[in-house]
């Protein structure tokens, strides 16, 4: 079998690893907080980074008239689909497909990595701009208008006395290097099918 066949394959099968691993983590420091709540995003549920921290943010969240972090999100049905039938797309491509066929697959994980992270920054800004206008306490930004509380898609922003991180996590990790070794397997075949 050709190495460029063998890292479609691999490249695939790193995919498997969301499955285990959580794909991204949002963490809120503040001085109350000793211990930082976090919040494990994986593709098919929200975890706890410490024990009770969903419980903790959600009673947090309530002052301020945000909505609770639900246990379930419709994309947490789609999600897992997506991945499975990626990778097995992948690796048939792999043992069976052409090189070309490897960059197809790469722009397809592509655009649906851009929809999850579109559909991530669209839910993140419901949770922090659709406020309950009945909430016990009210914050407004200095021009008067109504204070968002809008976790960052990616880096570090500073929300009232808290902190918040958003980073990826390991399974965000292996999904990278698998798109990664995908692109290398193209060039790979490439150069293969030159000689």
């Amino acid at each position: 079998m050709k190495k460029s066949k063998i890292l479609m394959v691999i490249g695939s099968f790193l995919l498997l690893g969301l499955f285990v691993f959580p794909l991204w983590n949002i963490t809120l420091e503040a001085p109350q907080y000793p211990i930082p709540l976090g919040m494990d995003i994986h593709i098919n549920k929200f975890s706890d980074t410490h024990e009770f921290d969903i419980k903790n943010i959600n009673l947090m969240n309530h002052y301020v008239g945000m909505q609770y972090i639900p246990e379930t999100i419709p994309e947490f049905k789609i999600f897992p689909w997506a991945i499975g039938i990626m990778v097995i797309l992948g690796a048939l491509i792999g043992f069976f497909g052409n090189y070309k066929l490897f960059l197809v697959w790469f722009v397809v994980m592509s655009l649906l990595g851009i929809a999850g992270m579109y559909d991530f920054y669209m839910w993140e800004y419901d949770y922090g701009h659709n406020l309950n206008p009945k909430a016990i306490m009210k914050f407004t930004n200095p021009d008067g208008s109504i204070m968002g509380f809008q976790p960052p898609l990616f880096g570090t922003k500073h929300i009232l006395n808290f902190t918040a991180h958003s980073y990826p996590r390991i399974g965000a990790y292996f999904m990278f290097i698998g798109m990664f070794l995908t692109v290398v397997a193209f060039f790979l075949g490439k150069r293969e099918a030159k000689n």
